[in-house]
C-alpha cells in the first residue's frame, strides 16, 4: 500500500526470485499463499481488512490472466485442531465483495473435498481453502502435507509476507514440489524493507520502540553502520538509560542487556550516528487506565514509579530530529499506547513521521496499529504487513518463505 512520497527506489531486482509475472499461469491452477490473518470481533466480523486488500493486486492479476486461483491462509493459533472461531468463512464474504465475484469455500485445505472442488474450477475461478493451521502438519513443515497441498496446483505463489519468516509447509515445504514465485505484495515488501536499507536517501533515520532491547538488538546491530540517526523510545529505552547509570525507578529493564546496550552506543558513536533517548517520561505506579500520572525527567524517575510513555520534551526532541530526514523506518511504539494516558507520545511521533518530507516505512504489528489509530496511515509511504517478518528482514536475515522460492535464471 504505497502512499504519499512513493518514489522509484532505484533497485534492480533486489528480490532475485521469480515473480508471478514470470510464470505462465494462463489456464493453470495457481496456489496463492496469502496472509488473511485479520482481526475479528466477538461476532466473527472482520475489523480490519487491510491484509486482504494488500494481496488483491496478485489475486486480480491471476484472475485476469485466466488462472484457476486457489487461495490459502492461516488465521489465529488453532494449534493443529479444528476450531470454528478460526474458520476462514468470514474471509470468503469479504473476498466476494472486494473481488466482485463468487469465491467458493473448501471445508478443508487438503484431501478429497478440496481436490474435487479444484477439479471443477474453470479459468478465472477463485477457491479459498479452510485454515491451514487446522492441521498440525502445517507448522511442522511436514513433507506429506506439503505434497498434499502441492497436488492441488501447477504453480505456487507466496504473497504472505507476514508469514514469510516461518518455515511451514505452505510457505516453505510446498516449494519443493512446484515452480514457485513471489506475489506483488511480497516483492514490494522486499523492495522497501531491504532495498531502502541498502540504498537509502539520506539523512536516514531509524525509530525503534517496543518493550525489550532483546527483541530489537539484531535490528540495531544491522542498522548501526547504515543510518544517520537512531531514535529509541518505548520500554527498551530504559535499559540503555539504566546502563548509563541513571535511576529509572520501576521501569522495564533487561539487566542482562547492559553490556550489549553499551557496545551498541559505542558502535553508533564511532560511526558518527546521532543517538536519541527520551529526556522525559510519563510515569505511573501501575499500568492501568485511571492511574495517577506525572511527567518527570528521564534521569530522575522516582522509585515505585515506572515510565510508560515518552514525555512532551522527548516528543519535541524526536520530532526535530526527524525534520531533516529523507528516509525514515519506524518499528515499535513509544509507550503503552493501548491505554489513553500513555498514548500521546506514540501518536505524536506518528504525526511527525507522517508530516516528514521523506520516504517513510512503518513496520507491521503494533506500529501499523498505532499509525492507523493516529489517523495518519494514508500519509505513510509504505506500511509493512508483517511484524516478525519485517523485523527479521531489518536484522539482515533471510526469510524461509522467500529463500525457498525459485531463483531467477
Amino acid at each position: 500500500m504505497a502512499k504519499r512520497g512513493e518514489v522509484s527506489l532505484g533497485i534492480k531486482d533486489i528480490l532475485g526470485k521469480l515473480t508471478i509475472e514470470d510464470i505462465p499461469i494462463q489456464g493453470k491452477r495457481v496456489f496463492i499463499r496469502a496472509d488473511f490473518n485479520v482481526p475479528l470481533d466477538d461476532n466473527l466480523v472482520i475489523t480490519d481488512d487491510s491484509r486482504i486488500r494488500s494481496t488483491l493486486p496478485t489475486i486480480n492479476y491471476a484472475i485476469d490472466e485466466g488462472a484457476k486461483v486457489i487461495l490459502a491462509s492461516h488465521l489465529g493459533r488453532p494449534k493443529g485442531k479444528v476450531e470454528p472461531r478460526f474458520s476462514l468463512a468470514p474471509i470468503v464474504k469479504r473476498l466476494h465483495r472486494l473481488l466482485n465475484k463468487e469465491v467458493v469455500f473448501a471445508p478443508d485445505c487438503v484431501g478429497p473435498q478440496a481436490e474435487s472442488l479444484v477439479a471443477k474450477m474453470k479459468d478465472g475461478d477463485v477457491l479459498l481453502l479452510e485454515n491451514l493451521r487446522f492441521h498440525p502438519e502445517e507448522e511442522k513443515n511436514d513433507e506429506n502435507f506439503a505434497k498434499a497441498l502441492a497436488r492441488l496446483a501447477d504453480f505456487y505463489v507466496n504473497d504472505a509476507f507476514g508469514a514469510a519468516h516461518r518455515a511451514h509447509a505452505s510457505t516453505s515445504g510446498i516449494t519443493r514440489f512446484l515452480p514457485s514465485a513471489a506475489g506483488f505484495l511480497m516483492k514490494k515488501e522486499i523492495e522497501y524493507l531491504k532495498g531502502v536499507v541498502e540504498n537509502p536517501v539520506r539523512p536516514f533515520v531509524a525509530i525503534l520502540g517496543g518493550a525489550k532491547v532483546s527483541g530489537k538488538i539484531g535490528v540495531l546491530e544491522n542498522l548501526a553502520d547504515k543510518v544517520d540517526k537512531v531514535i529509541v523510545g518505548g520500554g527498551m529505552a530504559y535499559t540503555f538509560i539504566k546502563a548509563m547509570g541513571y535511576e529509572i525507578g520501576d521501569s522495564l529493564v533487561e539487566t542482562e542487556m547492559f553490556d550489549l546496550a553499551k557496545s551498541i552506543m559505542e558502535k553508533l558513536r564511532k560511526n558518527n550516528v546521532k543517538f536519541y533517548l527520551p529526556v522525559d517520561s510519563v510515569v505511573a505506579q501501575s499500568i492501568e487506565a485511571g492511574a495517577e500520572t506525572k511527567i518527570v525527567t528521564t534521569q530522575e524517575i522516582p522509585r515505585g514509579w515506572r515510565a510508560l510513555d515518552i514525555g512532551p520534551a522527548s516528543v519535541k526532541l524526536f520530532s526535530e530530529a526527524l525534520q531533516s530526514a529523507k528516509t525514515i523506518i519506524w518499528n515499535g511504539p513509544m509507550g503503552v499506547f493501548e491505554i489513553d494516558a500513555f498514548s500521546r507520545g506514540t501518536y505524536a511521533i506518528a504525526h511527525s513521521v507522517a508530516d516528514a518530507y521523506a520516504l517513510t516505512i512503518v513496520g507491521g504489528g503494533d506500529t501499523d496499529y498505532a499509525v492507523h489509530k493516529a489517523g495518519v496511515s494514508d500519509a505513510i509511504t509504505f506500511i509493512s504487513t508483517g511484524g516478525g517478518a519485517s523485523l527479521q528482514l531489518l536484522e539482515g536475515k533471510d526469510l524461509p518463505g522467500i529463500s525457498a522460492l525459485s531463483d531467477k535464471k
